[in-house]
C-alpha cells in the first residue's frame, strides 16, 4: 500500500466518524470538548456556524452522527451527541455580541429566497453578513417552516424557534410573511440577482382506498393535520385514532393525537419494525406513551356507515425479497381484520409540490416532479434559480436542509459574482500538536467507563394533558460532563514520523486495542489480514507509513484506535504526537479576497 497522505483534507475528517456523517459536518468532539469544561457559549457558536440552530436540532435532529459514533463500537451506546447540542443552547450566556453583523454598505446584490424554512434561513444568513439583500418570501405569519408547522411543541418549543431564526432575521434580513408566491415567471422579471427555493415537500400523499371519499370529514393527512393543531386550528381529536405510517411523521401524530384526547391510539405500517423509517428513538417514546405499532398490515378499505367512519379493514402480509434483494408484499391469506376507529391520520410519506412554477420558462423537473438539479451546485436548468433543502431532492431532515443551505450559498456568491460554480475551496484542516509536557496533554485522554446518560423528562400524566409542554428537560451542567466524557476523541489524531521512529515496537506492547502493527508491505487485502487485529472493516482506512529503516511499514487501524494516545506518551522518541484535527468547511464568501 502507499503511504498514507494525512494532509488531504478528507483522511482524518472520515476518521472523525460522527463528523464526517454530519450533513453539516459540524465538529462534534470539539464542541463536546468544550462543555465538559463549562463553555457553553464557545460551543454553541461553533454549532451556530456549522448547523445554524442548536437549540433546534439539539431537540430534533435525526443524529446520522449518532450510529457514526465510535464510542458504539467499544460500548453498548454512543455519546448523546444531539442532547449535548441542546446543552450548549440551553446553557449559553447571551451570544449576540459573539454574532456577525451585516455590512451597512451592501454590495448591491438582491436575492430572493422562497419559503422561510431551514434552508432558506441558511442561505440568507451566510449571504447576509457578505453585504448581500436577502428577501425571504414565506406564506405563514412567522420564520421556520416545517419546523414550526409539523413539529409538535412538546418536542420543539415556538420559543426555541423564535431565538435560532431572530438570530437571522436581525442581520439585515427582510421578511415577508404571509405572503404567497404564485409566480416563479413574474419573480423572475423582478430585479434579483439570484432566486433560492427552499418551500420544503408541503404535501403529503393520500391513502386512495375504497371509503376515502365517503369518510373524509374523518381522515387526515398527517402534516396538514400538525400544522393545524400547531397553530391552534385543531384542538381534539376523537378518541378511536389509527394512523397510518411508519416514519417521524407518524410518530408526531400519534404522540399528538393522544395529548388531545385520543385514549385508544395505534399507530399501523405495512413494512416490519425495524424497517420503519422513524428513528428508533421515536419508536421508543410512542411505545412509552402507550401507543402500539402494528406492522405488515396493508389498508384496504375505509369502512363507514353513512360517511361516519368505523373502521379500517387492513391485510395481513409477509416480506419476499428477489435475488436483487428487492422487496414486494405478498399477503399471507389471513383473514383481513378490521380495526374501529373514529378518524385516521394518513402519514405515509411526503411529496413535492410546485404549481407556482410554470412549465414553460426553461425550468426543467424529473419524472418524480423534483427539479433537475447539479447535485453540488444546486443550480437549476435556469442559472439564476437554486434550490435546497426537502423541495431539492424530497424529503430529508432538517441538518441537510442547512447543509445544502450552505453549499447554496456558496453557488449564489459565485453566481453573482461571476464565477466558475464548480471553483469550490476545499475544506480548511489544521492540526495542532496537544503536547504539554513529556506525558502530558490538553485534552482529558482517559477513556470514560460511564454509560450513555437518559435525558430526565417530565411526568408522562402531565405531558400527555398539554400538547405544548415540552417533555423533555435536557441534562443538567453534572449530566452533560459526566455524558460529554465519554467522547472518544476522534478528533485528536495519532501522528506517525518515520524519520525519529526506532522501531522500538514499544507503542505496539502498549496499545490497548492491538490497533498498531509493524509488518512488511502488501496489497491492501493481504496486509488486513497479517495485522496484530485483524481488519476486515474496509470502510475505515488504514494509516499506513512510509518505509521504515528495516524494510517495515506502520500500519495503524483506524477503526479500532481510541485516541488515548498511550502509543505517544510511551514512545522514547516522539514518533508518535497527539494532533487536534479541525476542519473548516468551506463558506460562501471565502473565494472573496479579504480587505
Amino acid at each position: 500500500m502507499k503511504p498514507t497522505n494525512i494532509g488531504a483534507p478528507d483522511y482524518f475528517h472520515k476518521v472523525v466518524d460522527c463528523q464526517w456523517a454530519c450533513p453539516a459536518h459540524t465538529p462534534v468532539p470539539e464542541y463536546i470538548r468544550l462543555i465538559s469544561a463549562g463553555r457553553y457559549s464557545e460551543a454553541y457558536m461553533i454549532n451556530w456556524r456549522s448547523n445554524v440552530f442548536p437549540g433546534i436540532l439539539g431537540r430534533v435532529c435525526d443524529r446520522p452522527c449518532e450510529p457514526a459514533c465510535r464510542r458504539g463500537r467499544v460500548d453498548k451506546e454512543p455519546v448523546a451527541i444531539c442532547r449535548l447540542k441542546r446543552v450548549c443552547a440551553d446553557l449559553k450566556d447571551d451570544v449576540q455580541d459573539l454574532l456577525p453583523r451585516a455590512p451597512e454598505k451592501k454590495n448591491g446584490k438582491r436575492v430572493a429566497c422562497v419559503g422561510a424554512g431551514p434552508a432558506s434561513l441558511t442561505v440568507a444568513r451566510d449571504l447576509a453578513v457578505l453585504g448581500y439583500q436577502v428577501t425571504v418570501f414565506d406564506s405563514g405569519a412567522m420564520p421556520g417552516g416545517m419546523m414550526r408547522s409539523q413539529i409538535p411543541k412538546f418536542r420543539l418549543p415556538d420559543e426555541v424557534i423564535d431565538e435560532e431564526c431572530g438570530y437571522i432575521v436581525n442581520l439585515g434580513v427582510e421578511t415577508r410573511y404571509n405572503h404567497w408566491v404564485e409566480s416563479l415567471q413574474a419573480m423572475l422579471a423582478e430585479d434579483w440577482d439570484a432566486v433560492f427555493v427552499g418551500t420544503g415537500a408541503p404535501r403529503g400523499r393520500d391513502a386512495e382506498i375504497p371509503g376515502r371519499q365517503e369518510a373524509a370529514a374523518h381522515i387526515h393527512i398527517g402534516i396538514e393535520w400538525l400544522a393545524n393543531v400547531a397553530f391552534g386550528h385543531t384542538e381534539t381529536i376523537s378518541k378511536r385514532v389509527i394512523v397510518l405510517g411508519g416514519g417521524n411523521t407518524a410518530m408526531d401524530c400519534c404522540r399528538s393525537a393522544r395529548r388531545l384526547g385520543g385514549e385508544d391510539v395505534k399507530v399501523v405500517v405495512r413494512s416490519g419494525f425495524d424497517e420503519m423509517k422513524a428513528s428508533p428513538w421515536e419508536k421508543e417514546e410512542a411505545i412509552h406513551e402507550g401507543i402500539p405499532i402494528l406492522n405488515m398490515l396493508v389498508p384496504k378499505e375505509f369502512v363507514h356507515d353513512k360517511g361516519k367512519l368505523t373502521g379500517v379493514l387492513f391485510e395481513k402480509v409477509r416480506a419476499e425479497y428477489d435475488a436483487k434483494g428487492r422487496r414486494s408484499l405478498v399477503p399471507t391469506g389471513e383473514p383481513d381484520s378490521l380495526m374501529e376507529c373514529d378518524e385516521v391520520l394518513v402519514a405515509i410519506g411526503q411529496e413535492n409540490f410546485f404549481p407556482w412554477i410554470e412549465k414553460d420558462i426553461g425550468l426543467e423537473f424529473d419524472k418524480w416532479g423534483l427539479p433537475v438539479l447539479n447535485e453540488v451546485t444546486l443550480q437549476s436548468t435556469l442559472p439564476k434559480v437554486f434550490f435546497g433543502g426537502d423541495s431539492a431532492f424530497g424529503p430529508k431532515n432538517i441538518i441537510t436542509a442547512a447543509a445544502h443551505g450552505h453549499e447554496a450559498a456558496i453557488s449564489i456568491d459565485l453566481f453573482c459574482r461571476g464565477k466558475n460554480l464548480q471553483e469550490r475551496l476545499p475544506p480548511m484542516v489544521n492540526l495542532v500538536s496537544q503536547k504539554m509536557g513529556i506525558h502530558e496533554w490538553s485534552y482529558d485522554n482517559q477513556v470514560s467507563e460511564e454509560e450513555r446518560k437518559k435525558v430526565p423528562v417530565k411526568a408522562l400524566e402531565k405531558t400527555l394533558k398539554d400538547i405544548k409542554l415540552e417533555l423533555e428537560l435536557g441534562f443538567d451542567p453534572y449530566q452533560a460532563c459526566a455524558e460529554a466524557e465519554r467522547c472518544l476523541n476522534c478528533d485528536i489524531e495519532t501522528v506517525f514520523t518515520v524519520k525519529t521512529c526506532i522501531e522500538c515496537d514499544a507503542c505496539v506492547d502498549i496499545c490497548p486495542t492491538e490497533c498498531i502493527t509493524f509488518t512488511g508491505n502488501g496489497e491492501e487485502d493481504d496486509l488486513r489480514g497479517r495485522l496484530k487485529a485483524p481488519a476486515p472493516h474496509k470502510d475505515q482506512a488504514l494509516y499506513v507509513s512510509d518505509i521504515l529503516k528495516t524494510g517495515r511499514v506502520m500500519v495503524k487501524d483506524e477503526n479500532i484506535c481510541l485516541h488515548c494516545g498511550m502509543c505517544a506518551e510511551r514512545c522514547p522518541t516522539g514518533a508518535w504526537d497527539m494532533q487536534k484535527f479541525f476542519l473548516q468547511m468551506a463558506e460562501a464568501g471565502t473565494e472573496a479576497p479579504k480587505t
